[in-house]
């Protein structure tokens, strides 16, 4: 499953690199790199996805279709 990675505001740029060192440990693939916010998406073993929301510094949200009216 895609998950949208974001670093909590506040929180130090370094806990998003060692969000993607942990996801990519724990079997993830990046899709891409947010420039606008810091965050990325990672395509992440639903099983494993505590690992990534244990982190108190980064936001996980699993991705979904948005739609305007």
């Amino acid at each position: 499953m895609i998950y949208n990675i974001t670093l909590k505001e506040g929180a130090p740029p370094s806990e998003l690199e060692k969000a993607k060192e942990t996801a990519k440990d724990q079997g993830g693939e990046i899709k891409h790199e947010f420039t606008l916010i810091k965050g990325f998406t990672v395509d992440f073993p639903n099983d494993k996805v505590h690992t990534l929301q244990s982190n108190d510094h980064i936001h996980v949200e699993a991705d979904q279709e948005v739609h305007t009216q």
